[in-house]
């Protein structure tokens, strides 16, 4: 309770300090926070950083690895062996003691050490994706690490970055900002520079003043939609409203699927073993009249039934996986990512810089009639030049263009007077120059529609005339034509205004002339088309979710082999409910002209229909749909709100590393379905031996130390399924978790080991008379060697659907483990060791008769394998 009230107390005081910070004048407050329009000095900023610390809000840190280890212990398997091994201290059974206390030892030696280094790893790899801001300091203008920020440093926005403290503006243009992550309104809210009071007194401060509602105050997590600021950092780190908000929402994750999964497995083990235990108990109890060992020989069961390697064996999957992508060049934010990526049957992305190159090439500049023009490529360079805002790759292409030698220098003639920034409702961007004192020219390019719905006139040879419907079609089918050749058009126009005092606005982008174009060729990536195949292959669909317009992306789709029939616009879907939607989508590869909204709602409807979707972005308008999709796929080079929405980061923006990314998720994910799989089929084949045994055998079938070290030696010889392969044909298409295909295979391929066990009994009973109390040594030896034979070939039998060991054969480690702890079981029994714990040697002639046992144990499985395989179509 305590805590909780110091938690809102601290929420109260910098909620307090925003709304100070908001009707404080500017200059006050500059000189509150020791700085100045200049930025921060050498000498304050060694001060600040002394008391302020890093700009870091409260978030998961890697525990220290004492509590990492307790935390080890909170398995419910391991509670359940703990339990047992606190009862064999108790009952002086010092073997049973020693076996549960070293499987215990093995089980949280390898889980600690696993998510130790998977921990630290992730680390590492999140360390190498830097999210940075633009500040002044010293005069200078200079991008430092977000995390380097304090209070007074000078901060500039533009479009796509986040917010990386609170901030209040000292300047605006046309800034709107996604506050989505604060207050979960989609809508973004237009901030700016005005102030509310010329001067700070808190009589004068309105009651009704709220933190959220500050229109000169923006606030760390949220991240700029489109245009420009300038602001002074009030609050950085736990002392930002977002910090004083993450101390309450700080704690575990929500549980995946792959989570929830494996829980569900885990506990329908437990209450299989809290079912059986206890009628094993009885039934030992009854027929034997000692109920003492039959307590000893039924905990002996529930420490066999215990998977208590799952923790193990899930830990290291995700942590080899992880380091294998990390060698591919992926950055795995959130480890349980991974299987999800293998799961994945739908990749939405975009298509620049995705299906094609980041670098985009300026091919030519035209008149309204498609041939070359100077002076429109002169305006597109002013405009690309003179603004302040998002530099996009046109942008990029125009400023480099080897053609521009004869213009460069142009700007120099030219002093710039405003900007009217780029948003993603308007399309396009303006600035406003001033040359020589002859006036105001304002010039503007953007898409096409976007340019000519604010067009009056166009400009002909020179000529100013005015803009007919007869030429906005011809108009329009030059672009539609250069469009249809891959090109993508900018349309440039300019307007010619007398100078004026107020700030220049949207309102000011209208009656211009339309003077020309600029077409771009984004050319595709020479791996994209066969990354494209090779994913399709592997059962992912792909889907081209982008803002640009039909006919230049069925260009792209066609040159990367992507088949399009139809291609449907943002227009189209804005008409369907979401069940329409879904059905829409399913069948739809192409979408364009979406905006932000659009995007992610496709992915929502696509995952409504039970598809796991992964997207691929790195742009400002791709944020929402990374959030939403089931993997959130983003690049080094993004913006940094996709950075931060990503679970996953790719250091190469590479196809063919994403098609190595999901074959690597779907490893991981299938070597721990096998070890679930054989574990539950195992134990409930074993189940079923021991009930039969208990009823018919006057003396126990196991001694509760040989069912013990038998388990034992079963659960090493699994311990390098991690490092197992796959068949091809598991690889090739997406897989889901499915309890209900867990507790079928149980059902089915558990008792075909009982089968043998049974014939074991019957060798050891009747052909080698060992039937009696004086004898059940002899008995107990040769199970003992049976079982953990047919337990560990169980390892190679489920491990694939095909033959093992002539069609699939398992890795060197697998082989090698299995083949050691085949070795070690058949010495045990004539090994002093062996003697020590009541097994004896077995006759030579015994081992003919095993050999026999086994290969008909194989034969049977792989038998009942192609059936199952037959009647369920899966197998692991």
């Amino acid at each position: 309770m305590k805590n909780n009230n110091r938690i809102e107390q601290n929420h109260t005081a910098i909620t307090n300090r925003l709304v100070e910070a908001s009707f404080c004048h500017t200059e006050d407050l500059l000189a509150e926070l020791a700085t100045s329009h200049a930025g921060l000095k050498d000498t304050v900023l060694k001060e600040k950083r002394n008391q302020y610390g890093k700009n870091q809000i409260a978030h998961e840190k890697p525990p220290a690895w004492y509590l990492q280890l307790l935390v080890c212990f909170k398995n419910p398997f391991i509670l359940i062996l703990l339990a047992l091994d606190i009862f064999s201290i108790l009952t002086d059974d010092t073997k049973g003691q020693i076996v549960i206390s070293t499987m215990i030892a093995i089980s949280l030696l390898i889980t600690f050490t696993q998510e130790f280094r998977s921990i630290r790893t992730v680390e590492k790899l999140k360390a190498m994706v830097r999210t940075t801001a633009t500040v002044t300091r010293n005069g200078i203008k200079q991008e430092i690490d977000m995390e380097q920020l304090v209070p007074g440093d000078i901060v500039h926005l533009s479009a796509g970055d986040l917010v990386p403290a609170d901030i209040r503006l000292l300047t605006s243009k046309d800034l709107f900002v996604s506050e989505s992550s604060l207050t979960g309104e989609a809508l973004p809210v237009e901030k700016q520079d005005s102030q509310i009071v010329t001067g700070f007194n808190k009589t004068n401060r309105p009651r009704q003043a709220n933190a959220l509602e500050l229109g000169n105050i923006c606030y760390m997590g949220t991240n700029v939609v489109s245009g420009t600021a300038t602001g002074v950092v009030v609050s950085t780190g736990a002392s930002t409203y977002f910090g004083s908000m993450a101390k309450t929402l700080t704690g575990k994750r929500p549980l995946t699927s792959f989570d929830r999964g494996v829980h569900s497995v885990t506990f329908v083990l437990i209450r299989f073993m809290l079912i059986m235990v206890p009628i094993i108990f009885f039934i030992n109890g009854f027929t034997k009249g000692d109920w003492w060992d039959a307590l000893l020989f039924g905990l002996s069961i529930a420490v066999g039934l215990t998977p208590e390697m799952l923790p193990v064996i899930v830990t290291t999957n995700l942590a080899k996986g992880a380091s294998v992508m990390a060698r591919n060049k992926v950055v795995v934010k959130r480890l349980n990512a991974i299987q999800n990526f293998g799961a994945m049957n739908i990749l939405c992305t975009d298509k620049t810089g995705t299906l094609t190159q980041d670098k985009i090439i300026l091919e030519n500049y035209m008149d309204i009639h498609g041939k070359a023009d100077l002076k429109v490529l002169e305006y597109a360079y002013l405009n690309s030049y003179h603004q302040t805002g998002l530099k996009n790759l046109l942008d990029v292409a125009v400023l480099e263009h080897v053609e521009l030698t004869d213009i460069l220098g142009a700007e120099k003639s030219y002093t710039k007077v405003d900007e009217i920034p780029f948003d993603f409702n308007r399309r396009r961007m303006s600035v406003v120059l001033e040359k020589s004192g002859n006036g105001h020219v304002l010039i503007c390019k953007g898409a096409m529609e976007e340019i000519l719905s604010v067009c009056s006139h166009v400009q002909d040879h020179g000529v100013s005339m005015e803009l007919t419907p007869q030429i906005t079609q011809q108009a329009m089918q030059l672009v539609h034509k250069l469009n249809n050749d891959g090109l993508r058009i900018i349309a440039v126009a300019v307007k010619s205004i007398s100078p004026k005092q107020e700030p220049y606005g949207k309102e000011d982008e209208k009656n211009l002339t339309l003077i020309g174009y600029v077409g771009f060729i984004d050319p595709p990536k020479e791996t994209a088309k066969t990354a494209i195949q090779a994913l399709k292959l592997n059962g992912v669909d792909i889907k081209v979710l982008t803002g640009d317009n039909a006919a230049v992306t069925r260009k792209v789709c066609k040159d990367v082999g992507l088949h399009v029939s139809l291609i449907a616009l943002g227009s189209d879907i804005d008409h369907m409910n979401d069940a329409q939607l879904a059905d829409f989508a399913e069948k739809t590869t192409v979408f364009a002209k979406l905006n932000p909204l659009q995007k992610s709602r496709i992915v929502r409807a696509l995952q409504s229909k039970g598809h796991t979707v992964g997207f691929m972005g790195d742009g400002i308008n791709d944020a929402a749909s990374l959030r939403e999709a089931d993997v959130g796929i983003s690049v080094d080079t993004a913006v940094d709100i996709a950075k931060e929405s990503a679970d996953i980061i790719l250091l190469e923006k590479n196809l063919m590393v994403l098609e190595a990314g999901v074959i690597e998720g779907r490893l991981t994910f299938g070597n721990i379905i096998k070890y679930i799989k054989m574990t539950a089929s195992s134990n409930f084949g074993n189940v079923f031996s021991v009930m039969g045994s208990s009823i018919f055998l006057p003396f126990l079938p196991m001694l509760p130390i040989h069912l013990l070290i038998q388990n034992l030696f079963y659960d090493v010889s699994q311990l390098s399924i991690p490092w197992d392969r796959m068949d091809k044909e598991f690889l090739a298409k997406p897989r889901k978790w499915d309890a209900k295909s867990v507790g079928r295979f149980m059902l089915f391929i558990g008792p075909i080991s009982s089968i043998f066990d049974y014939a074991t009994y019957f060798l050891m009973y009747f052909v080698f008379a060992a039937n009696t109390a004086q004898n059940q040594s002899l008995f107990q030896s040769g199970w003992f060697i049976e079982g953990l034979l047919s337990q560990t070939l169980i390892v190679h039998m489920i491990r694939t659907e095909k033959i093992p060991f002539t069609q699939s054969r398992a890795s060197m480690p697998v082989l090698l483990l299995t083949s050691l702890i085949i070795i070690a079981g058949i010495f045990i029994p004539f090994s002093a060791f062996g003697s020590s714990i009541g097994l004896q040697p077995l006759p030579l002639s015994y081992f003919p008769w095993l050999a026999a046992i086994l290969l008909s144990y194989c034969f049977l499985t792989q038998t009942v394998k192609k059936w199952y395989i037959r009647k369920f179509n899966e197998w692991l």
